[in-house]
């Protein structure tokens, strides 16, 4: 599958049952609410799949569940984040092998490499694959930038074809713009700057909140993909208290919240991530409540869809 890098793309949560096992059902639930409501792709193993807690035999799991559930509708991208080249190359080539349709990959893990190192990084990997690839650039939390230098050289090889843009530096989607024009497609990164993103000219929106309300995500997107602007932005104001739940290094937490408030989802993680409890978690559902309370009505963005 050609993956056409655009439209919101859910960062998908991983269900746990309360035994800490993979809770497919759930998952599976979630997933076809992502597809009614009209999503352009799926992508597992990100920061909100608590990746980092999947062991592989689980992430092939997931991989070829949502292949199964998608049905070819949508492209299944899976995130990689590894230590190593060699690990980064073999968890590429076991994506492909599941089924995946692409990959989403941040720079080395824990080992804070140089620009040429990462470059090479990148490049190894993607020289071991079929695979397109989305560069998740996310300097703020993995303190690795992936300069426009660094494009570049990796734009050399076809299948590097978009960029995660999560600086928080919203020039940047212009910056690229600029030079690259449309050979590295752009998707926010960032819930609370993706309209702005989008109205700048970015492609796509990889999203968060999104596993709780998909159909406001994707009515944002479309609206404003069809010049609608002052409905966009209704219901972006509406949502950004939501958004910033995922500004946070509790986001994971926050959204399951979210997920459980809108009946796709469970609020258990994985150790040694613990469920929100006290003022923090008061805090976190009078949003969600507060948000479900003034909730809009979302005008048939479906049909704007060409």
């Amino acid at each position: 599958m050609t993956i056409d890098w655009k439209g919101v793309m859910p960062a998908v949560t991983t269900k746990f049952t309360d035994k800490d096992t993979l809770d497919l059902s759930m998952f599976t639930t979630n997933i076809e609410a992502q597809l009614s409501a009209g999503v352009h792709g799926i992508i597992l193993g990100g920061t909100l799949g608590e990746a980092s807690t999947l062991n592989n035999a689980e992430k092939s799991i997931l991989v070829k569940t949502t292949v199964e559930i998608v049905k070819g509708k949508v492209p299944v991208i899976i995130n990689i984040a590894e230590q190593s080249t060699k690990g980064a190359i073999e968890a590429a080539k076991k994506a492909e092998e599941d089924g995946a349709n692409g990959l989403m990959m941040l720079p080395p893990m824990r080992y804070k490499a140089g620009d040429r190192e990462t470059v090479v990084y990148f490049k190894e990997v993607a020289k071991n694959t079929d695979l397109p690839i989305m560069i998740y650039n996310n300097p703020v939390d993995y303190k690795i930038e992936v300069t426009l230098e660094m494009f570049e050289e990796l734009i050399k090889l076809d299948n590097i074809q978009a960029v995660k843009e999560s600086t928080r530096d919203i020039s940047n989607i212009t910056r690229i713009k600029n030079r690259f024009g449309d050979r590295l497609k752009i998707l926010s990164g960032v819930d609370t700057l993706a309209l702005e993103s989008l109205l700048m000219g970015a492609d796509g929106w990889v999203a968060g909140l999104v596993c709780a309300f998909p159909e406001e995500t994707v009515a944002i997107y479309e609206l404003q993909k069809a010049g609608r602007i002052k409905e966009a932005i209704a219901i972006y104001r509406w949502f950004l208290p939501l958004l910033e739940l995922d500004i946070n290094p509790k986001l994971v937490q926050n959204i399951k919240l979210a997920e459980v408030a809108t009946g796709i989802g469970t609020e258990n993680v994985r150790a040694p991530r613990l469920p929100l409890i006290g003022e923090e978690r008061k805090n976190v559902l009078q949003i969600i409540e507060n948000g479900l309370k003034t909730r809009p009505m979302l005008p048939d963005y479906k049909s704007l869809v060409g």
